[in-house]
């Protein structure tokens, strides 16, 4: 936006300057909620915005401009309300960060290793800063694959860290096993903490401490101001193939406790002062990638391979309601607005679930799942993993996988914004629906 005569609006400048920032999960505390009723009933598809590669960032939704990545290198700005390209800005590696849109700065980080500061109305670079580099989480044998000696990047680990930015701080982990605070302002070093693996998860911020899980089996407790360790909590671990390990959920933080979900097959609620365990619930063998959305005293997540949605009493972990799919994982967090509850699945597919009814309101495919769905669903109507995955060595578990996000997959967590909800698909598009 240019101001003219900047004497002659203040009340627009008021405006402007108290906009909220936009960041992964809705806010710094990684709540999942957003505020309005979001999309109790589906109108249909409002427009779509065609990438080059997947989209698996989550869009950030700020003064009627949508942000967000792609796995063709670049940065997207697009009109909230027409879906028309703004700008867009050109990174050296996929994007799979969820951008932070702050006090007209856009943050989001790179497979190229950089984390990137853009000014939100151009998409020009203010700065950027680099970490040691970006990988993947890697073990051997990984997941059971074939051969038994190798170490194998983890096709799995799909997220980079989405920043979070407070006070003038931008903090987000990397896959150089480091969480870095660095200065809004100018991108310079403020600290650095070093885990024992990649960290990919998205650090969440409440009262001066910040809250993020690493792939080394450890969830930490960070001074935000100088990186000290206040505590830190050891989940499962998995040294055989590294299957049962790792934090790939990014943490939510309500009312002193903090809750994140692990490849051990939990959801964790730890006291926030203490890291001391409140209670962890088990799902079995399934994964809990997604990333918990709390509100009311009730704490929502989804597992991975059982594609499961569960609503848990957030002071107890008591099971309150739980909802199974019958098709491929969750790894997108669920979002909250209204009386509704949003998750997109490997399935290609956004899903609306009723709070009040504990039913499926409405679901809506991708482009790529109404066109690829059938060839990889069995006779029962269930996921066919037996076509996607056959011989399970390594090449065949990387392949498999790209066989189901053909179906278009929404790891991508939904924004909201106003009567409208914006996804993306590993179909290279993004969605607005109302």
């Amino acid at each position: 936006m240019r101001w003219i005569v900047a004497v002659v609006l203040p009340a627009v400048l008021a405006v402007a300057a108290a906009s909220e920032p936009a960041m992964f999960r809705a806010d710094a505390q990684h709540s999942g909620t957003y505020p309005g009723a979001g999309v109790p009933q589906l109108h249909g598809i409002k427009w779509r915005f065609r990438t080059a590669g997947p989209i698996v960032s989550t869009p950030a939704v700020a003064d009627g401009t949508v942000y967000f990545g792609s796995g063709d290198h670049n940065v997207y700005a697009v009109d909230e309300r027409t879906g028309a390209q703004r700008w867009k800005f050109a990174t050296h590696g996929r994007v799979s960060s969820s951008p932070a849109v702050v006090d007209g700065r856009l943050y989001v980080g790179s497979y190229d290793g950089n984390l990137y500061a853009l000014d939100a109305g151009s998409g020009k670079l203010v700065w950027k800063f680099a970490t040691a580099g970006e990988r993947r989480f890697s073990a051997r044998h990984l997941h059971g694959a074939e051969p038994a000696a190798e170490i194998m990047p983890d096709p799995f680990d799909v997220y980079l860290s989405s920043p979070v930015v407070a006070a003038g701080v931008v903090y987000f982990g990397s896959g150089d096993g480091h969480v870095y605070a660095v200065a809004a302002d100018s991108g310079m070093l403020r600290w650095r903490f070093k885990t024992g693996d990649v960290v990919h998860a998205s650090p969440a911020l409440a009262d001066g401490v910040l809250y993020v899980g690493s792939w080394d089996s450890y969830f930490y407790a960070l001074d935000a101001a100088t990186g000290a360790q206040r505590w830190r909590f050891k989940t499962g671990d998995d040294p055989a193939i590294g299957n049962q390990v790792g934090i790939q959920s990014s943490a939510a933080i309500a009312n002193g406790i903090v809750y994140f979900g692990c490849r051990d097959s939990h959801l964790y609620a730890l006291d926030a002062a203490s890291g001391a365990q409140r209670w962890a619930f088990a799902t079995g063998t399934s994964w809990v990638v997604s990333s918990p959305a709390v509100r009311d005293g009730v704490v929502y997540f989804a597992t991975s391979d059982t594609a499961a949605v569960h609503a848990v009493d957030a002071a107890s972990g008591t099971p309150l309601y739980e909802l199974s799919f019958n098709h491929w994982p969750f790894f997108s967090s669920p979002t909250l607005a209204g009386d509704y509850l949003y998750i997109g699945s490997h399935s290609g597919k956004l899903i609306a679930i009723s709070l009040k009814a504990h039913t499926v309101a409405w679901t809506l495919p991708t482009d790529a799942a109404t066109k690829n769905a059938a060839a990889l669903t069995n006779a029962r109507g269930a996921p066919d993993y037996e076509a996607v995955y056959g011989d399970f060595f390594y090449d065949d578990m990387v392949s498999g996988s790209l066989r189901i996000f053909s179906l278009g997959s929404v790891v991508s967590s939904p924004a909201v914004a106003g009567e409208t909800l914006y996804f993306g698909g590993w179909d290279g598009l993004l969605y607005a629906v109302g």
